[in-house]
C-alpha cells in the first residue's frame, strides 16, 4: 500500500487497542523472562549480587526500549500488533524513524506517572499496585483516543507524530 492509502486507514478501536495490550504484555513477561530474570538469577545466585530499584528499573526500561523501538522501526508493528493488525506510521503514512519511535514509547510510558502519583496519595502494597498499573495500562491510558475526535489517535501519537491504523483482513 502506499504512504496515502495507509494514511486513509482507519484507527483501531477502544477495545482492540485493549485487547492488543492485553496480549502485548503477555509477550513481554517472555520477553522480560530471557532478558531479566536469566541474568539477574545468575548475578544473584552465582555472584551474590542485587542491582539496586533504581538500576533495575532503567534496565527494564532499556530493555523494552529497544523491543518496542526495534519492532516498531522494522515493520511498524510487534508481536501483538501482528496479531490484532495494528500498524503504526507516521502522520505521512511512512515508517518511523528511530527517534520517533522512541519518542513515542517516552510518551507512552508516560502512563506511569498517573500510578506513581495515586499510590502515593493512597500508599497501596504488594498486588494492589500490580493492580493500579494494568488498570491504568490497559484501561484508563487508551482512553486518551477520546481527546483526539477527529483521527482517534492517543496521546503518545499525538505527541511523536505518529498513527495507529487498522490493517484490513486482507492485507499483511
Amino acid at each position: 500500500m502506499t504512504p496515502n492509502e495507509l494514511r486513509n486507514l482507519p484507527a483501531p478501536t477502544f477495545w482492540r487497542r485493549v485487547s492488543c495490550n492485553l496480549y502485548e504484555q503477555l509477550v513481554l513477561l517472555g520477553v522480560l523472562a530471557l532478558t531479566f530474570l536469566l541474568p539477574n538469577l545468575f548475578l544473584g545466585i552465582v555472584l551474590g549480587i542485587t542491582l539496586p530499584s533504581w538500576l533495575t528499573f532503567f534496565y527494564l526500561y532499556s530493555v523494552l526500549a529497544c523491543y518496542f523501538v526495534w519492532y516498531w522501526t522494522k515493520s511498524g508493528q510487534t508481536l501483538a500488533m501482528q496479531t490484532w493488525r495494528i500498524r503504526l506510521i507516521t502522520t505521512s503514512g511512512q515508517q518511523p524513524q528511530k527517534i520517533q519511535a522512541f519518542r513515542r514509547y517516552v510518551y507512552g510510558s508516560c502512563w506511569l506517572i498517573p500510578c506513581v502519583i495515586i499510590q502515593y496519595f493512597f500508599d497501596f502494597h504488594r498486588w494492589q499496585i500490580i493492580e493500579l498499573l494494568f488498570t491504568v495500562a490497559l484501561f484508563l491510558w487508551p482512553l486518551t483516543i477520546y481527546l483526539d475526535q477527529k483521527n482517534r489517535q492517543s496521546l503518545p501519537d499525538r505527541l511523536s507524530g505518529t498513527q495507529l491504523i487498522q490493517i484490513p483482513k486482507n492485507i499483511r
